[in-house]
């Protein structure tokens, strides 16, 4: 018979007896050598008074004012005779105690349950992680509380768990000083992620509170990188039907959807829907991206409220990390990204920075794999279009680094197009021409980029070719802007006109299409929006040079021309191994074999 079901079966009994026994008129030391006795009676074979003891364990709800102050009473009792707890001899008792659910009683039990599982944990090194899981699953209610969350009364009852939960875990923190390492594992294994939305929003509450809490010291890193990987779990779970652009008839720049007079108003408290076309897009009554929207709002907020408190600098390290580890080795990540493009909005001079010196780092690495790169400089051009808080000096410094990179390779290689050969190559072309496609006035204003812009020319009049290989909505856009800017010095050469996508765009962009992956397209998950959008610049933004109409915009604000000189500037190291095993990864989580780094030189 198990534990729980003989708890229900003597419930009537074990309270009968021990009132008989006059249990709630014994001393406090009278108690302990009461439950002493139970406990040591088992050895004996003798086990009524262990028996009412474990009974009195099971009983949680509709307790009444007695049976309240006979449970308060035991595991008080209890909490003072641990060192006679036995895991063998007492497994029920420890069953019956370890499924306790705080969300269940009352303060008075809550507390006399904590100051238990306080004195088990720091009590015998055995009990320490039964202890952390069975505060970890105080994260979460019971699935009746669901509804509840959002009242005032289920706010309250929150609250009075979850303070006390928290508190708990510093008191064994502090107690048993590899408790936290403990810790880690159980919160990463126990992530509700298929469960219902609110379950997973307030489990990723605590996680963020403990990443800024007492013993943040020790779980912040791992806190934010298994907040990641959940983020890009659901990401990933996401499909792309009706979510890539795939259209070879139109152009990239067409085919984003963008009205600033109808988003002007909207607000997600409001009601306000989005235009028609964008809510086809939005994934409203999709689940999972529901789940991963307010899952992302969350950690946009910790974010925000990091800045104001001064660590976001700290926290966006574990961040950065798990970007590259996690995020980065995604098949083409839809939104989870944007973690980072916020972290990256409230801090432009230091993380604002490293981001984009990170990117720009791994495309030139040559110990990462080919796949890995491409990917990398796919963000990093996406990253300097979209965001509006980069300053032009640093988009040119990051730029100069791109064309150095593409010129010296013209140099170095020989022979004809080749889109499968020289996929990198291609990859750092169509970076340079996408980000000049939203940042062309701003880089001509630049005087010291300026030989840098005629360095463009060589390389694209190359016979490798890059104008015939790279998307031709990218390169028509561009050429577009190149010759109403004047850029180069034959016009005729860069006429191409009412282009359709060719077979060599689809050869170096491969299978996954890594030609059409810009990452920071605009989110298209509702609640996300309202963060991302005042740091964004969208397609109906830009005012290329070929636009009659010319309008004030972010672009336009005259920057010191400052020269960053990026090249200086690394945050990778050469062998990105080094990185891991440092860490104590064996190998990053999720990498796919194709795109694990190398540890040698990578061949065109």
């Amino acid at each position: 018979m198990g534990a729980e079901e003989f708890g229900y079966n003597i419930k009537e009994q074990t309270f009968n007896e021990m009132e008989d026994d006059d249990f709630n008129h014994f001393s406090d030391s009278e108690l302990v050598y009461h439950v002493r006795d139970a406990l040591n009676s088992v050895s004996s074979g003798d086990c009524d008074s262990y028996n009412q003891l474990v009974g009195v364990m099971h009983h949680s709800k509709g307790l009444a004012p007695d049976e309240v102050a006979l449970l308060v009473t035991s595991l008080k009792a209890l909490s003072g005779a641990v060192s006679y707890i036995d895991i063998s001899l007492h497994e029920a008792l420890l069953s019956s105690i370890f499924d306790m659910n705080m969300w269940n009683y009352g303060p008075d039990v809550m507390d006399a349950l904590l100051g238990l599982i306080i004195s088990l944990a720091s009590s015998n090194g055995k009990y320490v992680e039964s202890c952390l899981e069975m505060l970890v699953s105080s994260f979460t209610p019971p699935f009746s509380f669901i509804d509840m969350l959002k009242q005032p009364r289920g706010i309250a009852k929150k609250d009075q768990v979850l303070s006390r939960v928290h508190l708990a875990l510093k008191h064994i923190a502090d107690l048993v000083p590899l408790a936290p390492s403990k810790l880690c594992p159980i919160i990463s294994r126990k992530m509700p992620i298929y469960e219902k939305e609110p379950m997973v929003v307030v489990y990723a509450e605590n996680m963020l509170k403990l990443e800024s809490g007492a013993i943040g010291e020790f779980v912040s890193s791992t806190m934010l990188m298994a907040l990641m990987d959940t983020l890009i779990d659901l990401d990933v779970d996401i499909g792309w039907d009706g979510i890539l652009h795939d259209d070879s008839s139109k152009g990239i720049f067409q085919m984003e959807i963008e009205d600033m007079d109808d988003f002007a108003d909207y607000d997600e408290e409001d009601g306000t829907e989005f235009p028609r076309e964008l809510s086809r897009k939005s994934l409203g009554g999709n689940s999972t991206a529901e789940k991963l929207d307010s899952l992302m709002v969350l950690t946009f907020e910790h974010l925000k409220s990091c800045e104001v408190s001064g660590r976001l600098t700290e926290v966006f390290e574990p961040l950065l990390a798990s970007f590259r580890i996690t995020v980065l080795t995604a098949y083409k990540s839809k939104f989870a990204q944007f973690v980072m493009f916020y972290a990256c909005a409230l801090d432009p001079e230091n993380c604002g920075v490293r981001f984009a010196v990170l990117l720009a780092d791994i495309f030139a690495c040559e110990d990462y794999p080919l796949s890995f790169r491409m990917s990398a400089v796919a963000y990093l051009a996406s990253y300097l279009s979209r965001g509006n808080f980069l300053s032009a000096p640093l988009v040119a410094s990051i730029l100069k680094r791109l064309v150095d990179w593409c010129f010296e390779y013209c140099n170095r290689k020989g022979g004809e197009m080749n889109p499968t050969s020289h996929r990198l190559f291609y990859s750092g072309c169509q970076a340079i021409m996408y980000v000049l496609c939203f940042r062309m006035k701003s880089m001509i204003d630049v005087a010291w980029f300026k030989p840098h812009l005629l360095l463009i020319e060589q390389i694209l009049k190359h016979k490798l070719s890059p104008l015939k290989v790279c998307l031709p909505s990218v390169v028509e856009e561009f050429c577009r802007q190149a010759e109403a800017a004047q850029l180069f010095t034959s016009s005729e050469e860069f006429n191409f006109n009412d282009l359709l996508e060719s077979e060599h765009s689809r050869a170096f962009g491969g299978m996954e299409r890594l030609d059409m992956f810009f990452p920071f397209d605009p989110c298209l998950l509702k609640k996300s929006d309202r963060f991302i959008r005042p740091h964004f610049v969208y397609w109906s933004m830009v005012r290329p040079p070929y636009d009659d109409d010319e309008c004030i915009s972010d672009e336009d604000v005259v920057e010191e021309e400052l020269d960053l000189d990026v090249s200086k500037m690394s945050i990778t190291p050469r062998n990105p191994l080094s990185y891991w095993i440092s860490n104590g990864l064996e190998e990053p989580r999720g990498m796919p074999a194709r795109i694990r780094p190398s540890t040698s030189p990578e061949s065109f």
